[in-house]
C-alpha cells in the first residue's frame, strides 16, 4: 500500500514537473513578444528609414552622371567563339608552345606541354595574360582613361582583370568573352580588339597546320608563277633580239633559249602540282572546322548588366529588420541588467 502511494506522488511530480516546463516555454515565448512590441516603433523606425534611404540612393545613382553616380549602370557585351582541339597530336601544340616563349605559362591555364593540351584553355590563359592586358592598355591609353597614377602597369593589369572575363560553356563548347564598363561602346571595342589579337595569336602559334599550310601554298604558287612571268620574259628579250639582227650569236641565242624553254617546263610543272594541292587543300579544309571560329562579334549593349537597384534595397531593408531586433533584445538585455543589482555588481557597474 505504502508503494502504490508512493509511485502516485512520484508520477504527480514528474507531471507538475513537465507543466512547469511547458509554461517556463509559454513564457518565454510571450516574453520575446513582449520585447518586439514593446519595441515596436524601433523596430519599424529602422527598418522604413532603411528602406528610404537606399531607395533615395538608389534614385540618385541613376539621375546622377555616370562619371558622378556613386553605383552607375555598366554594360557587358561578349563575342562567342569556338575553338576546337588541333587535329594533331599533343606534341604539335607542345613543340609551338616551347618555340613561342609560353611553354612556362601555358601550365597556369590547364595545359600540358608535355600531351594533349586544350587550345580552350589556352585561350583562356591568353585572355588574362600579361600580354594581352598590356596591349589593351596601350592601345585604348587606359592609363589616362582610368587616371591612373601610381603602379601604372599593375594597376591597369588589376583593373582589367577585373573587367575582361572569360568562360567555356560545358555543355555547347562556346567560348565567350565579355567585358564590364560604363561606356557600352568602349567595351564593345576592347572585345573586338581581344577577338582580333586572339586570333592573331592563334595563327602565329600554328595551331591550324591546315591554315599554314595553304598559307605557304599561296607564297609558292605566288613564287613560281613571278619565276614562270620572269623566264618568259627573257624568252621574248632574246626573240627580241633575233630579230634586230643579231644572227652571228646565234648559237649562243638557241642554247639560251632551250634553257629557258626547260627552266619554263619544270617551272610550270612546279606551279602544276602546287595549284593541284592547294585545290585539295581545300577541299579538306571545307570538310574540317577551324580552331579557331568566331560565332559572333559583340554588339553595343542597349541594357544595362548591372547594378541590380532592386535586389539591393530588398537586402538593405530585410538586414535593417533583423539589425533592428537584434537591437531591441540588445536593449531589453540591458534594460534588465540595470534592474538586477547582483548582475550589476558583477559587471562592476555599481
Amino acid at each position: 500500500m505504502a508503494e502504490e502511494i508512493n509511485q502516485e506522488k512520484s508520477t504527480q511530480s514528474e507531471q507538475s514537473a513537465k507543466s512547469t516546463d511547458e509554461l517556463d516555454d509559454e513564457i518565454s515565448l510571450i516574453d520575446l513578444f513582449a520585447v518586439l512590441l514593446y519595441y515596436k516603433w524601433l523596430i519599424i523606425g529602422i527598418t522604413v528609414a532603411a528602406m528610404i534611404g537606399v531607395v533615395a540612393f538608389a534614385v540618385v545613382s541613376i539621375k546622377l552622371p555616370t562619371e558622378k553616380s556613386p553605383m552607375p549602370n555598366v554594360f557587358t557585351p561578349s563575342a562567342k567563339l569556338l575553338i576546337q582541339e588541333s587535329s594533331s597530336s599533343g606534341g604539335g601544340l607542345s613543340s609551338m608552345l616551347s618555340s613561342s616563349g609560353l611553354g612556362s605559362f601555358a601550365g597556369l591555364a590547364g595545359v600540358n606541354v608535355k600531351g594533349a593540351s586544350s587550345n580552350a584553355s589556352l585561350a583562356a590563359y591568353l585572355v588574362q595574360s600579361n600580354m594581352l592586358l598590356d596591349a589593351i592598355t596601350d592601345r585604348f591609353n587606359l592609363i589616362e582613361k582610368y587616371h591612373i597614377e601610381n603602379s601604372a602597369r599593375g594597376s591597369s593589369r588589376k583593373i582589367l582583370q577585373q573587367k575582361l572575363k572569360a568562360e567555356t560553356d560545358k555543355d555547347s563548347g562556346v567560348f565567350s568573352i565579355s567585358f564590364t564598363d560604363t561606356d557600352g561602346e568602349f567595351a564593345q571595342q576592347v572585345i573586338n580588339f581581344v577577338v582580333d589579337w586572339l586570333q592573331m595569336k592563334f595563327d602565329e602559334l600554328g595551331l591550324d597546320s591546315n591554315k599554314i599550310q595553304k598559307e605557304n601554298l599561296e607564297r609558292n604558287i605566288e613564287s613560281s608563277y613571278s619565276e614562270i612571268l620572269k623566264i618568259q620574259k627573257e624568252m621574248e628579250d632574246l626573240g627580241a633580239s633575233v630579230g634586230q639582227g643579231n644572227i652571228w650569236n646565234m648559237p649562243s641565242i638557241t642554247v639560251a633559249t632551250s634553257k629557258l624553254q626547260l627552266e619554263l617546263e619544270a617551272q610550270k610543272s612546279v606551279y602544276t602540282q602546287l595549284k593541284t594541292q592547294y585545290e585539295l587543300l581545300k577541299v579538306q579544309m571545307q570538310s574540317e572546322s577551324p580552331i579557331f571560329q568566331i560565332l559572333e562579334r559583340p554588339e553595343i549593349p542597349d541594357m544595362k548588366s548591372g547594378p541590380s537597384r532592386g535586389k539591393l534595397c530588398i537586402i538593405v531593408t530585410f538586414a535593417a529588420f533583423f539589425l533592428s531586433v537584434f537591437l531591441a533584445f540588445a536593449l531589453n538585455a540591458w534594460k534588465n541588467i540595470k534592474n538586477d543589482p547582483e548582475a550589476m555588481e558583477k559587471l562592476h557597474l555599481k
